[in-house]
C-alpha cells in the first residue's frame, strides 16, 4: 500500500504541472483568440480549458485513490483514479461536440474573418510548451505505472498537435484562405471528441474488469515455466486502479506437502511481481494426474 501511495504522490506532481500549464495557456488563447478574431485559436483555448477540468478531476480521483483500505473498501480506493478518468473523458466529448457545432455554424453562415498573426504565434508557442509537458508526464506515468497520468500525457501530445494545426490554419488564412480558420476549429473539436471517446472506452473496459487476453497468455506461459507447476487450468486478470489483480488455478503433484505447495505459490507471486509488476495474486492449487498413464 505504501508503494501505491508513493506512486500517486508522484502522479499528482505531473498533474499539477499540467493544470498550471493549461490554465495559463487556455487564458492566453481565449483572450488572444477573441481579440485576433480566430475561431481556431478560441476552440483550441476551449480544448485546453477542458484539460484543466479533466486534470483536476484526475487529481481528485488520485487523492481519493491514495486513501488506505477501510472496512467498506477492503481492496482500497484505487479505482477512484479510473472513475475520475471516465468523468474527464465525458467532459472532453461534450465540449468537443460544442466546438464542432460552433465551427460548423460559422462555415454555414460564412462567418469567417482573417485573424491576426498574433494568434498564429500564440498557437505555435503553446504547441512547443505542451510537447515538453507531454514528455514530462509520459516519463512519470511510465515510472509509476499510472494509467490516469498516461491518459493525461496522451492528451498533452494531442493538444500539442492541435495547437500546431491551429497555427498552420491561421497562417493559411493570412495567405488568403479565411475559411481555413473555422475548418481547423471543426477538426480540433473532432479530435477532442475522438480523444475523449478513446479514454472513455479504456476506462469502461477497466471498470468492467476487462483484460487483454494476449497479456494473460504471456502471464500463463511464464507460470507454466515455473517448476514444478504441471499445468495452469484457469487464469483471470483485472485492473484495480493501476494495479493488476490476478486469480490463477495451478495443478501440482498431488503427493507434495502443504508446505511445498505454499512455497511454490510464493515463488509464483515473486516471479509475477518481477516480470509483470503484479503484486496481488490469488492462487488455487489442484492435484495433477497424468491421464496418459
Amino acid at each position: 500500500m505504501n508503494d501505491s501511495i508513493n506512486t500517486f504522490k508522484v502522479a499528482e506532481k505531473g498533474l499539477r504541472v499540467s493544470i498550471i500549464t493549461y490554465i495559463l495557456i487556455s487564458i492566453a488563447k481565449l483572450i488572444i483568440g477573441t481579440i485576433a478574431n480566430s475561431s481556431a485559436l478560441t476552440a483550441d483555448g476551449l480544448n485546453n480549458f477542458t484539460d484543466v477540468i479533466s486534470s483536476i478531476a484526475l487529481l481528485i480521483g488520485i487523492r481519493i485513490a491514495r486513501k488506505p483500505a477501510d472496512k467498506n473498501h477492503v481492496y482500497g480506493h484505487l479505482r477512484a483514479e479510473t472513475i475520475a478518468t471516465l468523468v474527464a473523458s465525458l467532459i472532453m466529448m461534450v465540449l468537443g461536440a460544442s466546438v464542432v457545432f460552433d465551427g460548423g455554424r460559422n462555415v454555414i453562415n460564412l462567418e469567417v474573418t482573417s485573424p491576426s498573426i498574433l494568434a498564429a504565434f500564440t498557437a505555435l508557442g503553446s504547441s512547443f510548451i505542451l510537447y515538453f509537458v507531454y514528455r514530462y508526464n509520459r516519463r512519470i506515468a511510465k515510472q509509476v505505472n499510472s494509467k490516469g497520468l498516461m491518459a493525461s500525457s496522451k492528451d498533452n501530445l494531442a493538444d500539442s498537435m492541435v495547437s500546431l494545426g491551429s497555427a498552420i490554419g491561421i497562417f493559411a488564412t493570412r495567405l488568403g484562405f479565411p475559411v481555413f480558420d473555422p475548418i481547423i476549429a471543426i477538426l480540433i473539436g473532432l479530435l477532442i471528441v475522438k480523444t475523449g471517446w478513446e479514454i472513455f472506452r479504456d476506462s469502461i473496459h477497466h471498470l468492467t474488469d476487462g483484460f487483454d487476453p494476449e497479456e494473460l497468455d504471456k502471464i500463463n506461459e511464464v507460470i507454466k515455466q515455473i517448476e514444478p507447476v504441471e499445468d495452469v487450468s484457469d487464469i483471470k486478470g483485472r485492473f484495480h486502479g493501476n494495479k493488476i489483480f490476478l486469480e490463477i488455478t495451478i495443478k501440482l503433484n498431488p503427493y507434495l506437502s502443504i508446505d511445498e505447495g505454499h512455497d511454490i505459490t510464493e515463488d509464483i507471486e515473486s516471479i509475477l511481481k518481477k516480470e509483470f509488476d503484479i503484486s496481488y495474486v490469488i492462487t488455487h492449487v489442484e492435484p495433477y494426474y497424468d491421464n496418459t498413464i
